[in-house]
């Protein structure tokens, strides 16, 4: 059995300034106004739009994130239909096989300290999992059937694309304070990183949430 914390890796990190002229060149087609494209436009009109709530026109670059999370929060994730997602199976994946280190891998719970009582009772569950997974395994079932005794703490890989203006609603509904804590831990740091990469899109968003942030770093480095 192994334990993990979640992380991300943004797959496709395009140039930002190439993103901001490529969008701004989409969004000038509406009033023909290309001919007031110069060096600095594209940022200053983008953070108009983006005020405006003109945000159609953030539809037209995308970007994609692979997540290392739990099966609790892909269920989550993969209800944002307008994203596309691919997914590690467990149908297919035998995690007792040596590509797999022969063990279940689990995401550790943020909301619960390591070496508490509550986080000994959940690590008691994955052992019971794991050992109940096996079982099956070399008993003669397939990886499809003996998926059924794996719980939401399972780790999971899953690729996200979406444009911009669907991560901004990502980031608005899953960094609330009114998500479940471990969406909210996978999420936090990723809007971190595109305001950092990408700020003309996301700087709004990340005032708001600044403050989560900084919190969330603290509780992953509790935990």
């Amino acid at each position: 059995m192994r334990v993990i914390d979640p992380s991300f890796e943004i797959l496709n990190a395009p140039d930002a300034k190439a993103m901001l002229r490529h969008i701004e060149l989409a969004a000038r087609t509406c009033y023909k106004s290309e001919e007031k494209i110069n060096e600095g436009s594209a940022a200053d009109l983008i953070k108009r739009l983006i005020k405006m709530g003109h945000h159609s026109v953030l539809e037209h670059s995308s970007l994609s994130v692979r997540f290392i999370c739990d099966r609790g929060v892909s269920h989550e994730l993969v209800r944002h239909r307008l994203c596309s997602f691919s997914q590690e199976s467990t149908r297919y994946c035998n995690y007792a096989g040596e590509k797999f280190g022969k063990e279940i891998t689990f995401v550790r719970p943020v909301f619960w300290k390591k070496g508490s009582l509550m986080y000994k009772t959940w690590e008691g569950a994955m052992k019971e999992a794991e050992k109940a997974y096996l079982y099956l395994l070399n008993n003669g079932a397939s990886p499809q059937e003996a998926r059924s005794v794996l719980p939401n703490s399972l780790k999971t890989d899953i690729v996200v694309t979406a444009n911009i203006r669907q991560w901004r609603l990502v980031f608005n509904q899953r960094c609330a304070s009114a998500a479940h804590p471990q969406m909210r831990q996978s999420m936090l740091p990723v809007l971190d990183a595109f305001s950092k990469l990408f700020p003309v899109f996301f700087e709004d968003i990340y005032s708001d949430f600044q403050s989560d942030i900084d919190k969330f770093t603290g509780m992953s480095s509790e935990s």
